[in-house]
């Protein structure tokens, strides 16, 4: 063989490419794309508005329900209705997946706000109902005079009597406030609320042997009180006070406990009912007369009757 004559060379592959030839270093393979590969990840839904409605909507709709706490649930019920909304149209735009929480949200939203208008009426009709049962309490219910039949509704020992044409005059009025004068035997004071209050003329009265409160030497009389109950609601009777005066001097007359007398008023009265009962007085042998002061309760108005004896 010539010195010239060449070695042997790879042999040609298919296609006019070379094979591999066992000096030549095998080429990487071709990197195929892995067919389990990931596409990339989309981007996580906010749906923190619609949940933040959903609670403040639940928290304030509760609120509404408790007294005085109408006004919390005004405001969280405002906050749960915007947020609510607004958690709706981000669901819309595909921000978030709760659509459904956010529209329960703005729902409870509303439902606290109605229940907060609802207790707030609620509360100042209470407040006001309250302040005037104060101020009727510290005023008093008053009382006006029905006379008696007979009575021209001004106390004998009082005012005396009364001219042709006073008695004219009243029986145009025959309602005067009581509290501005003492009534007559057998007037009637009428309270605001309907409540009739009659006190009858003095009679004598003989104490029982084991009565307590006479005294020796003076006179006992003994008044007929009468709670009729005109109005609409039950008159509680033990409220009532009875109590007198008697003398020049105007000292308090003792009350007489026996068998007969010194009961005082009990129970209910009920609409359309009366109640009466006996009390009697010790009252010096100089006494010209009693002055009688019932009270129906601790918010009405004291009214006084003038009896002579």
């Amino acid at each position: 063989m010539s010195q010239y004559t060449q070695g042997p060379q790879d042999p040609q592959g298919p296609y006019g490419q070379y094979a591999p030839g066992p000096h030549t270093a095998p080429s990487a393979p071709p990197v195929q794309p892995h067919p389990h590969a990931q596409a990339p990840a989309q981007a996580q839904a906010r749906n923190g508005l619609g949940i933040a409605a959903l609670i403040l909507g639940l928290v304030g709709a509760i609120s509404g329900i408790i007294p005085l706490l109408f006004w919390l649930a005004g405001v969280l019920g405002l906050i749960a209705l915007v947020l609510g909304l607004a958690g709706r149209g981000r669901a819309k735009r595909g921000g978030a997946t709760n659509k459904g929480v956010a529209t329960a949200g703005a729902v409870l939203g509303l439902v606290a706000m109605i229940v907060a208008v609802i207790g707030a009426v609620i509360t100042f009709r209470a407040v006001g109902d309250a302040v005037d049962s104060i101020d009727k309490a510290a005023s008093g219910s008053s009382a006006s005079a029905s006379p008696a039949p007979g009575h021209s509704g001004t106390s004998k020992g009082a005012a005396g009597k009364a001219g042709a044409a006073s008695k004219d005059r009243t029986k145009d009025k025959p309602k005067d406030k009581a509290k501005d004068k003492a009534l007559a035997p057998g007037d009637t004071a009428v309270y605001d609320d309907d409540l009739n209050v009659t006190v009858g003329e003095p009679q004598a009265y003989s104490p029982g042997p084991y009565a307590a409160g006479h005294k020796v030497g003076n006179h006992a009389y003994k008044v007929t009180v009468t709670i009729t109950n005109k109005g609409s609601k039950k008159y509680d009777a033990t409220l009532a006070t009875v109590a007198a005066r008697a003398g020049a001097d105007g000292r308090e007359a003792t009350e007489i406990y026996d068998d007969t007398s010194g009961q005082g008023f009990t129970g209910q009265v009920l609409p359309g009912k009366k109640a009466t009962q006996v009390f009697a007085f010790d009252a010096p042998a100089d006494a010209k007369a009693l002055t009688v002061q019932v009270t129906p309760g601790w918010s009405y108005n004291e009214t006084q009757w003038d009896l002579p004896f």
